[in-house]
């Protein structure tokens, strides 16, 4: 028994930790492994506690504070990454671990040089300035909506929608969100919404994602078709945190389809009671100006005027013969004074009159046919006919003679 003793060779739990530790760490210094990110669970030092996994397996793995600083971009749940690293054992809990030194997004690289240089172009030629944003109408009667026809997203905008305002029209372009020609095909229905016109704004969406799944929403040809679009668009893609080439152009970014839902139409029970809230607030100015009209009213009748309305009428009727009296008398008297006026002028006249000198002997002798006074014998000519004019008639004459002339 003994014997069988001294053969044997008995571990302690630190020693076998430890040579398990060390046959890994030996084994797997630099290992890259592909995996699904979940349970990222960060701590107040820094480190960053997560899960790889696929479909039969997962494993465990920490970054440290240094690391997980200096990464681009934020682990989360969903991610699939590439990364290269060590395993070790944590011996306290006798838990075998992943600690990674470098983790790239699967596929990332390429995309986001392709994100980052698109962005800027089409920054430098305009297609993102606010000038540009058309504003929504206040209540769309038809609303149009490009995304998977089998996806969550268009599951949430119905729900939402059919709560909010439920006899909308509403007009789906069902298209491919994600793969091979997916932006072609959605950039084709943003157009064929503008030619077909009848639509007051539109909802460009998809549910969440990878940086591949949402890169149909960071093609060239989406982000023109928006800019070129007559009618409202609204981007709703992915989840808050997302944001895609589509985001930018829009005339608004919603961070979820749900929300894009929200913002395009206001819930119709708040657009009732807002109704409801005008009339109330009509009906008691209206009820005001009433009563105030009605007071002013009562105080009328109750004025003299009103009362005895018959009395002002002989008020002003003796008024009215006071004044034609009054202009009467007026009138006679300069009647009076305009008559001495003209009798004097009448005088004058009279005794000025050629007329009156004729009454006295005199006489007025014209010459014919031109009847000009004759007052010098020079102007005469023997022969010609002359009218003579008395006080009472006149009688025709004829030159035989001419004396006193100075031409003679």
């Amino acid at each position: 028994m003994k014997q069988a003793d001294t053969k044997r060779r008995i571990y302690t739990v630190t020693e076998l930790t430890r040579r398990v530790k060390i046959l890994l760490e030996e084994g797997f210094q630099q290992v890259w492994i592909e995996g699904e990110i979940s349970g990222v669970s960060p701590i107040s030092t820094g480190t960053v506690f997560f899960t790889l996994k696929d479909e039969k397996a997962q494993l465990k793995c920490v970054i440290f504070a240094n690391m997980a600083k200096a990464l681009k971009f934020k682990l989360k749940t969903g991610l699939q990454v590439t990364c290269r690293g060590r395993i070790s054992v944590f011996e306290r809990d006798g838990r075998y671990q992943f600690y990674p030194d470098v983790i790239e997004p699967k596929g990332l690289g390429a995309l986001q040089l392709a994100f980052q240089q698109l962005k800027e172009r089409l920054l430098a030629e305009g297609l993102f300035e606010e000038e540009h944003k058309k504003p929504l109408p206040f209540l769309p009667q038809r609303i149009g909506i490009v995304t998977s026809p089998r996806g969550a997203a268009i599951r949430d905008i119905l729900q939402v929608l059919r709560r909010r305002f439920a006899n909308l029209s509403i007009i789906i372009n069902p298209v491919k969100v994600q793969g091979e020609g997916s932006g072609l095909e959605i950039a084709r229905a943003i157009d064929e919404f503008n030619s077909f016109g009848a639509v007051d704004v539109l909802i460009v969406t998809r549910g969440g994602g990878s940086l591949e799944d949402l890169w149909a929403f960071n093609e060239e040809a989406v982000a023109r078709a928006i800019f070129r679009s007559a009618i409202p668009v609204i981007s709703a893609v992915g989840h808050e945190i997302d944001y895609t080439i589509s985001d930018f152009v829009a005339d608004l970014r919603a961070p979820t389809p749900s929300a894009a839902a929200e913002q395009v139409i206001a819930r119709k029970q708040e657009l009732l009671d807002r109704i409801d809230n005008f009339y109330s607030r009509a009906k008691i100015a209206v009820c005001n100006k009433i009563e105030l009209l009605q007071e002013k009213l009562r105080v009328f009748r109750g004025r003299y005027v009103f009362k005895e309305p018959t009395d002002l009428i002989r008020q002003y009727k003796l008024r009215i013969d006071e004044l034609v009296s009054i202009l009467d008398l007026k009138a006679s008297h300069l009647a009076e004074i305009y008559q001495e006026r003209y009798n004097v002028l009448i005088g004058k006249l009279h005794a000025l009159s050629p007329l009156n000198i004729l009454s006295r002997g005199y006489s007025i002798t014209l010459k014919l046919p031109q009847r000009h006074s004759v007052t010098e014998v020079k102007t005469l000519k023997i022969g010609e006919r002359l009218e003579t004019k008395l006080a009472c008639g006149s009688f025709i004459s004829k030159v035989e003679k001419i004396e006193g002339d100075d031409r003679q």
